[in-house]
C-alpha cells in the first residue's frame, strides 16, 4: 500500500474513539437465555433484506465464515425486498429458536412488527447496513453520508475541482424511502450541490441491481447525451451505466463514481473504465456483524454504532487493493 493512500481511514475498533457510549447488553431471558452459558450452541438468526445485489451476498458470505469461526449456528432467511415477508422470516426465526438476531432492514419503519416480535421474545436485535428507527441493541454498518460526501468531491474534482466544476450528473438511485439511498443522495448533493456549474438528473429508482440501471439508464441517457459524470449509489448500478455507455461509445466521455468497492468495478478502474468508488467492504461487515451479535448475546458490553470504516478507491491506489479472487476490495 503506498503511503498517503485515502482507502480505509477508519476501523471498526477506532469508533470509541468518537462513540462513548457504550451499554451492556444484559443476557436475554427468553430464547437468549442459554447465550454463552452450558453446552448449548448459541444460534443467531438472520434476516437479511435481499440476496439478489452481489453486496448482500457477500455480507451473507462473511458473517458465515465468521459464525464457523466462532462456533456458534447462523440461520439466514432473505426477505427478497418484501417486508411482509420480513416480518413473518423474523417469527420463524424466532420460532426456530434463536438467542439473537442480527437484521437488515427492508425498511427502517414498515420491519417495526419484527422489532416487537423479537422484543415479546426477549430476543435482542443488532441491525447491520441498514438502521431501524427504533433503538436496538447495536447497529453495525458505515456512515452512508459521508459516502455520499465523498463520492461528491471526487465527482467535483473530475469536474473541474471547487468552485470551478461545470457539467451534467445523472444519479442512478438505490430504493425509494431507504435511509442508506437517502444518505448517500443527501451527501452527494450537500458537495456537488455547492457547484452553481454542476446540474444534477436524479433518475428513478432502481432497487441496487445491474438489470434495472441498464433500463433506467438507457433512458436517461437518450434525453442526456450531454451527460458528463455518472453516480451510482452503488457500483453494481453504476457497472450497469458503464455497459450502456460502451455500447454507445461514449466511455471516453463519460466518468464514473459508484460506492461499494465491488472488485469489477475496481478492475474497471485500473483498466481505465472507471473514475472511483467508495469503499464499503461487505465481507469484513458479515464478520463484524457476527462477532457484535455474540457479544450482545452472552451479555457482554458492544458499542450502540460499530462503523465499518470507509475511504476513497480511484487510480492512485486501485492497484493495491484489486485481488480478482475477491468479489469485493479488502481491507489491507
Amino acid at each position: 500500500m503506498k503511503k498517503g493512500n485515502k482507502l480505509f481511514v477508519v476501523s471498526a475498533l477506532l469508533t470509541s474513539l468518537v462513540f462513548a457510549g457504550c451499554s451492556q447488553q444484559p443476557a436475554a431471558e427468553g430464547g437468549g437465555a442459554n447465550a454463552g452459558g452450558g453446552d448449548k450452541k448459541i444460534v443467531i438468526g438472520f434476516s437479511q433484506v435481499t440476496s439478489e445485489s452481489p453486496f448482500y451476498t457477500a455480507l451473507v458470505d462473511g458473517a458465515k465464515a465468521e459464525a464457523q469461526k466462532q462456533g456458534v449456528e447462523l440461520v439466514v432467511m432473505d426477505a427478497q425486498n418484501d417486508i411482509e415477508k420480513q416480518n413473518a422470516d423474523v417469527q420463524d426465526l424466532i420460532t426456530k429458536g434463536i438467542d439473537v438476531l442480527i437484521l437488515n432492514p427492508t425498511n427502517p419503519t414498515a420491519v417495526v412488527p419484527a422489532l416487537n416480535a423479537a422484543k415479546q421474545a426477549n430476543i435482542q436485535v443488532v441491525t447491520v447496513d441498514r438502521p431501524t428507527e427504533e433503538k436496538v441493541a447495536a447497529f453495525v454498518g458505515r456512515d452512508n453520508k459521508e459516502m455520499g460526501r465523498i463520492a461528491g468531491k471526487q465527482a467535483v474534482a473530475l469536474l473541474g475541482g471547487e468552485g470551478k466544476a461545470t457539467g451534467k450528473v445523472i444519479e442512478l438511485q438505490g430504493d425509494a424511502g431507504g435511509k442508506v439511498m437517502m444518505d448517500r443522495h443527501d451527501g452527494f448533493h450537500e458537495i456537488v450541490g455547492k457547484e452553481s456549474g454542476v446540474k444534477i438528473v436524479e433518475g428513478p429508482y432502481a432497487d441496487y441491481v445491474r438489470a434495472k440501471a441498464v433500463k433506467a439508464f438507457q433512458d436517461l441517457l437518450q434525453a442526456n447525451p450531454d451527460v458528463n459524470l455518472v453516480y451510482a449509489h452503488n457500483d453494481d448500478m453504476a457497472l450497469g451505466a458503464l455497459q450502456v455507455l460502451e455500447q454507445a461509445k461514449m466511455l471516453d466521455k463519460v466518468k464514473i463514481v459508484g460506492i461499494d468497492g465491488l472488485s469489477e468495478a475496481v478492475k474497471a478502474i485500473v483498466d481505465g473504465k472507471y473514475s472511483a468508488t467508495v469503499f464499503n467492504d461487505p465481507t469484513k461487515l458479515g464478520a463484524i456483524v457476527v462477532d457484535t451479535a455474540l457479544k450482545v448475546a452472552k451479555g457482554e458490553q458492544v458499542l450502540e454504532y460499530v462503523d465499518g470504516g470507509t475511504g476513497l478507491i480511484d487510480a492512485s491506489n486501485a492497484k493495491d487493493v484489486y485481488n480478482e479472487k475477491d468479489v469485493f476490495a479488502q481491507m489491507k
